[in-house]
């Protein structure tokens, strides 16, 4: 068996993939429904991000197989940290960063689970995760509190309205200005299923994921593709007081 037949063989052995990720050679996800995905979406925005990031912690959080790890390994990151609650994907995520010799750790821990980490990063990576959640704003409100020490990569479906209404500080209760405006902060509920996934909790509209962002003590850097945003961490959360499951140590 040659040496791309191997990687071949246990890449196959290893389940379906979410990432195509190319193993020397070897394409993980071939067939993938939205073609090359995510390298091809990576594309749209991988310049947002200094081409050397010699230096830099990176915490990957719902990493799958890993391919956002592996980039930022591939700019130089001194660690790299991806993390995941399916076994699945971190089996495929080590076996991808072992085939391309790339040092980067992976556990099995979820966003909700941050505080145990101990540490914070120059860069959080929250990508296609928050929908996914049943907890959204408590997800934010964690990476804020406990481990982004610089800039946030975030990204989310959006659906709705792409309009952002002007929006006040405050409104008499029988007001409705801010709720019927299209352009309003709107977090639609799935209560069963979207696209055939019941991991799919809340999509926000445009609006909504940049209040998201502010209210959990995000600015908004850049936004190189409507639903990625490039943030800082800047103000405390308006939640920073809330009774989270698990409180690490605070900076």
């Amino acid at each position: 068996m040659t040496p791309k037949e191997l990687i071949r063989s246990r890449a196959q052995a290893l389940g379906e993939w979410f990432h195509n990720i190319d193993l020397k050679g070897v394409p993980t996800a071939p067939d993938h429904p939205l073609g090359n995905h995510p390298g091809q979406f990576w594309d749209q925005f991988k310049d947002a991000l200094p081409q050397d990031m010699s230096g830099w912690s990176v915490l990957d959080i719902g990493c799958n197989g890993g391919f956002y790890s592996l980039e930022m390994k591939r700019r130089g990151a001194s660690r790299v940290l991806g993390i995941d609650h399916d076994e699945d994907y971190l089996a495929q995520a080590r076996f991808a960063a072992r085939t391309l010799g790339q040092d980067i750790e992976f556990r099995n821990l979820t966003v909700y689970d941050v505080a145990e980490l101990g540490e914070r990063f120059d860069l959080v990576i929250f990508m296609g995760v928050l929908y996914h959640l049943r907890h959204p704003l408590l997800a934010l409100d964690l990476i804020h509190e406990h481990v982004a020490a610089r800039l946030m990569l975030f990204q989310s479906m959006q659906r709705g309205s792409g309009e952002i209404a002007p929006i006040a500080e405050d409104y008499p209760f029988e007001s409705t200005e801010p709720i019927d405006p299209p352009g309003a902060p709107r977090l639609h509920f799935i209560e069963h299923r979207y696209a055939g996934d019941p991991t799919n909790w809340w999509i926000p509209n445009r609006a909504c994921a940049e209040a998201m962002l502010r209210n959990t003590g995000f600015e908004v850097l850049r936004n190189p593709h409507p639903e990625v945003y490039l943030c800082g961490r800047a103000t405390p959360s308006d939640g920073a007081e809330a009774v989270y499951p698990a409180r690490g140590p605070r900076p």
